[in-house]
């Protein structure tokens, strides 16, 4: 199998959301995607899809150049589908595991795709009830590519503390910030990819994962960062759905600012110092255990340090990126999600002061009828 790389001569970004889809009554997770796929306007077809399971769908952005730009694009379409799901009676929750809804009652896709997978993987592809956010940025070669996923792999688990969502899986508090990242990793070909030396090794792993029969194509590598061949972009795929647009476009901007930044220097001809895989599969375990008040290990020299102060230093070493790619407003939106309680801890204090994961959800759809009494 050939795999031709598909060049980009500018970081362009692209930003795919997956969304869940509650009953407006009911708050569970329920297989709507016909009926809001059915609402949408034709402009949107193929832009707005369906996923393995029924109970959720991913908006796509188009191609595009800054982070307003996905802004732009991403607000119509989240509105057009919000107005469909009203229309359903679904609301669309920001979240990357449903409170209390269970993942064996939900329905797969009819999809020949679908469907395989879940024969090939059977309950480890049905418990994928799980919602992320994947960025893609533009970049010039496959050996490029290759060499920012083993390099952006230390930032893997800042990007994961940051988005923490799903400390909920079937009504239990999990006792993670990230329950999701847990479940992914029991895919045979997902979690923190191997190390790669170039474009040729991504191409020879793949070929003898289908030789082999272990996979049917490239699209069955879910790593928490891969090459896209297709699009000609660097995917990173580590981070939950976090519980706001406004959110998303500051990982967008941290993500693209990223891969420009290792971009730069692997021009400049920066020697890569070689941190221990052991070391970011710490630090992942640790983001998803605790999130931002987790201890993160500098791959480098060993410091733990809070992850709140890792992103304080990471966005001032991004920011000439940041200015160079228009996007220092997005960027410093990061230091506000740092700062203050993450989607899993919001959705934790919800949880203990209501004692209720019904209630969880209707306060993070904003379908709260206790809003006013409480207020």
């Amino acid at each position: 199998m050939t795999l031709s790389f598909s060049s980009n001569d500018y970081p362009t970004v692209g930003v795919e959301v997956e969304l869940q889809l509650v009953d407006a009554t009911s708050m569970a997770l329920r297989s709507a995607i016909d009926d809001i796929l059915e609402r949408l306007p034709p402009e949107l077809e193929g832009k707005i899809k369906p996923e393995l399971m029924q109970c959720y769908l991913e908006i796509n952005s188009d191609v595009c150049r800054t982070v307003a730009d996905v802004e732009g694009d991403l607000s119509r379409k989240i509105k057009l589908v919000e107005q469909s799901a009203r229309d359903a009676n679904v609301l669309l929750l920001w979240a990357a595991t449903h409170p209390f809804s269970h993942w064996h009652e939900q329905k797969i896709t009819p999809d020949d795709r679908y469907l395989g997978l879940v024969d090939l993987l059977q309950d480890t592809a049905r418990r994928l009830v799980t919602f992320g956010l994947h960025v893609h940025v533009g970049v010039d070669s496959g050996d490029k590519a290759v060499m920012i996923c083993d390099r952006i792999m230390r930032h893997l688990p800042t990007l994961l503390a940051l988005s923490s969502n799903s400390p909920f899986w079937h009504g239990r508090l999990t006792g993670l910030r990230s329950q999701r990242s847990k479940v992914m990793e029991n895919l045979p070909t997902a979690g923190l990819p191997p190390l790669m030396r170039n474009w040729s090794e991504y191409v020879w792993l793949i070929n003898h994962l289908i030789q082999t029969g272990f996979i049917n194509s490239n699209r069955e590598i879910w790593w928490d960062v891969r090459p896209h061949h297709v699009f000609g972009t660097v995917e990173v795929r580590i981070c939950d759905m976090p519980p706001s647009l406004e959110d998303v476009l500051g990982l967008t901007a941290l993500t693209q600012c990223l891969v420009h930044s290792l971009s730069e220097a692997i021009n400049a001809g920066t020697f890569q110092h070689d941190g221990h895989p052991m070391i970011v599969r710490q630090n992942k375990w640790r983001a998803g255990r605790f999130g931002m008040d987790a201890q993160l290990v500098d791959p480098q020299t060993a410091e733990c340090l809070p992850a709140r102060e890792v992103v304080r230093r990471l966005v001032e070493i991004l920011m000439p990126a940041a200015e160079h790619l228009d996007c220092v407003g997005y960027l410093e939106h990061v230091l506000v999600m740092a700062e203050r309680p993450t989607g899993a801890d919001r959705q934790i204090e919800i949880y203990k002061r209501t004692n209720d994961s019904l209630q969880v959800v209707r306060e993070l759809t904003g379908n709260n009828p206790h809003a006013n009494a409480t207020s």
